[in-house]
């Protein structure tokens, strides 16, 4: 099965419907084309599944990115929301909160990876069973995704090395 839209929206892009108009913001991180939806009458936004009501997103390499998903929260702080409606979850009755909040999580999710390496060089599978200990074993294949996502923006600030492109299979090490 293929799909192909009819119109690709651009960031800022607006579309008007009877009553109602909704702007493109792109959202770069969960995905590298993600966009959000203002509802631009009411100061709402679509979040999609950048932003979930229930729990942080999986950021997914080689299509997601952490540093533009921590980006793309940091932009949204700008834009000054009253609603969000995510994908999944409930609404986010208090966005700027809600955005911190998420923030926050992935930084200390950056020094708890950062606290583990700290004892030697591991791999992404190792990383996962010292940092998401109480995670269900469902659940840890997202949580090794989204590892080596911060690993990978870990690898470009200088803090973490690896032999080559980081992968699931490449060890890591505190530099």
């Amino acid at each position: 099965l293929e799909y192909c839209p009819d119109h690709v929206m651009e960031d800022g892009e607006v579309f008007k419907g009877s009553g109602f108009s909704l702007r493109a913001v792109a959202t770069p991180g969960h995905t590298m084309n993600h966009l959000c939806f203002e509802l631009v009458e009411e100061k709402a936004l679509f979040t999609g599944d950048h932003i979930m009501g229930w729990s942080t997103s999986i950021v997914a390499p080689p299509d997601g990115s952490m540093w533009q998903y921590l980006a793309s929260l940091e932009m949204l702080k700008t834009l000054n929301h009253t609603l969000y409606w995510p994908g999944h979850g409930a609404p986010v009755t208090e966005p700027r909160r809600f955005l911190r909040s998420l923030i926050y999580h992935r930084r200390l999710r950056e020094e708890a990876i950062l606290s583990v390496l700290a004892s030697g060089p591991l791999p992404v599978r190792e990383i996962v069973e010292q940092v998401y200990v109480t995670l269900e074993p469902w659940l840890k294949g997202a949580a090794a995704l989204t590892t080596l996502a911060h690993l990978e923006d870990l690898v470009a600030n200088g803090l973490v090395a690896t032999e080559g492109t980081p992968q699931l299979t490449s060890l890591f090490r505190r530099v």
